[in-house]
């Protein structure tokens, strides 16, 4: 989830999907950044972020919050396209 606490009263949360590294290989680093969760690599796919209904997210796995810069310089590449 990539959204900001202040939107908690919102239904959905948006979100963007993990890959492993051998899935997305050629992936551009710009739109895909590499991330750690749990100490294992995987690729962000900013260009298939989407909201989710809260109530169908599960248990939290990890938290991303110490690399947010790649992620939102991710999105800025799908919105902005820089």
């Amino acid at each position: 989830m990539v959204q900001s606490d202040l939107l908690d009263a919102l239904a959905t949360r948006m979100s963007i999907p993990l890959a492993f590294i051998e899935f997305s290989e050629n992936s551009p680093d710009k739109l895909c950044p590499m991330v750690m969760v749990n100490g294992q690599g995987r690729r962000a796919l900013a260009h298939y972020s989407a909201p989710l209904p809260t109530r169908s997210l599960r248990q939290q796995v990890g938290n991303l919050a110490y690399q947010a810069s790649v992620l939102i310089a991710a999105m800025d590449v799908v919105v902005l396209g820089v």
